[in-house]
């Protein structure tokens, strides 16, 4: 377990404040059940339904966008968990995936029993507790999900420069990649954020605070070399979704959905929507992205425990143009 201390330090640089620094436009959104949900990630299926993790009530929220109904799919406390970051639906094992961490002392749930980082697997359709996987080590933090067309699991780990890999049938975790790029910062914050596949096979991921974005090159199974790309800078990067070819969706906690590019090793971003409250994650459904809004700097930071926040929690759809899906 991580100690209430060490908490703020690795997740106290959200901002305060949102940055609109792309196009605002009045978007469709929907409410996340839950006073003190703070969503932190959202993930969906073929069908349209989407997910939505909750730090704050812990648990996680199955939402239908076509009649806007959400409601608690999986309860707070199943399977041991505490607060609910990255979420992952793998429709080819019917598997809900979860990282679960214990942020009971900054008034995470107190319901589940864990108090190491650990990640979940539900019933996609049911809900039922399919697996429990400990994070290697007293200091770790599973921030987020990948998984690979042979049903192995990378998780990004927020407090260590490793991403770890949970191979099918596997019990344990092993170490993919490791690199001292991925470090956290020594002041404190996290480190290893976003992870997803590229269209090229390789995998890729971003670092919070220090706002990078790297390629993990994948030979046969086995990580290769770790380069970091050179692009615009990247304000709180959050999430990392495959858009298309040698493209991806990503939200920057300082308000903003962007589209990034890669090109060799060089990425631009293209702002598709601003004005979000320190958003978390992103999810494609069709021609319409779904952007979760955390809020989460009054939740991680004690000093703004007390800040206005914008209730009820929402997700929100932003319609993506031909112009920008290619």
């Amino acid at each position: 377990m991580i100690s209430p201390v060490t908490y703020p330090k690795l997740l106290l640089s959200l901002p305060i404040a949102f940055v609109c620094s792309a196009a605002t436009q009045k978007v469709d959104s929907i409410p996340v059940p839950g006073a003190k949900a703070f969503p932190e990630s959202i993930t969906s299926t073929s069908d349209g339904t989407l997910f939505v993790g909750r730090i704050g009530d812990g648990g996680i929220v199955r939402i239908t966008p076509r009649t806007a109904e959400g409601a608690v799919f999986i309860q707070p406390g199943a399977s041991g968990s505490r607060s609910i970051l990255g979420v992952f639906a793998d429709e080819a094992s019917s598997t809900l995936w979860a990282c679960s961490n214990d942020l009971s002392a900054l008034g995470g749930p107190a319901t589940g029993r864990d108090t190491m980082s650990a990640l979940k697997g539900f019933d996609l359709k049911t809900g039922v507790e399919k697996r429990s996987v400990v994070l290697p080590g007293s200091h770790a933090f599973c921030n987020d999900i990948a998984v690979d067309a042979k049903g192995a699991l990378y998780i990004t780990d927020s407090a260590n420069p490793t991403v770890l890999k949970l191979s099918p049938g596997a019990t344990a975790f092993e170490v993919f990649a490791s690199s001292q790029q991925f470090l956290p910062p020594r002041g404190g914050g996290a480190g290893l954020d976003g992870i997803a596949f590229g269209s090229d096979g390789n995998l890729y991921v971003t670092t919070y605070v220090a706002g990078e974005l790297f390629r993990i090159d994948v030979e046969r199974g086995r990580a290769g070399g770790v380069t970091k790309l050179h692009g615009p800078p990247l304000v709180f990067p959050d999430a990392l979704r495959p858009f298309g070819q040698r493209s991806f969706l990503l939200v920057e906690g300082a308000g903003t959905l962007d589209r990034v590019d890669i090109e060799g090793d060089e990425f631009k971003t293209v702002p598709l929507q601003g004005g979000f409250r320190v958003p978390t994650s992103v999810t494609r459904v069709g021609s319409t992205a779904w952007v979760s809004e955390g809020q989460l700097s009054a939740f991680f930071d004690r000093s703004h425990k007390s800040q206005s926040l914008a209730l009820p929690f929402r997700i929100y759809a932003v319609p993506l143009s031909k112009g920008q899906t290619q």
